[in-house]
């Protein structure tokens, strides 16, 4: 009986845990896709305490939760190609994100990283959803 409820412990903080990471991820994109809004359109609601805050604490506990689950999991990166492929492309948002939102030394810069950095966010959710560095060809082909 005690194994049993270990069993479900495990799969109830598995179900938590996998939750908090795809509202997080939900909330960072749309979190990003506004503030893009607001690049574009200098609009002065960037320079607000909270959208300067916020998105650190959102991508801190997205990023916390997915090296939860990999650890609850006991995933090796290296050896699931999805996974390093899920981390590589994070970094390439990042720094995406970064140009698109202080870096960029030009409108049309910041623009350009910003639906670069999107379209590497779908790729991303691609891979999760398929298990496969092929992201979306992979769901495609099925």
């Amino acid at each position: 009986m005690a194994g049993q409820h270990c069993k479900e412990h495990q799969i109830l903080t598995y179900l938590l845990i996998k939750s908090l990471h795809m509202i997080t991820a939900v909330a960072t994109l749309s979190g990003f896709v506004l503030r893009g809004y607001w690049m574009i359109v200098k609009s002065d609601c960037l320079q607000l305490k909270i959208v300067r805050i916020a998105p650190h604490v959102v991508d801190t506990l997205f990023l916390g939760s997915g090296i939860a689950l990999v650890i609850l999991l006991q995933l090796n990166i290296f050896s699931q190609p999805w996974l390093l492929a899920k981390f590589t492309g994070l970094l390439v948002y990042i720094v995406l994100g970064t140009i698109a939102m202080k870096r960029g030394p030009t409108l049309q810069i910041r623009i350009i990283a910003l639906v670069a950095a999107l379209t590497v966010f779908a790729y991303i959710v691609g891979v999760a959803v398929a298990r496969s560095p092929a992201s979306w060809l992979n769901v495609l082909a099925a």
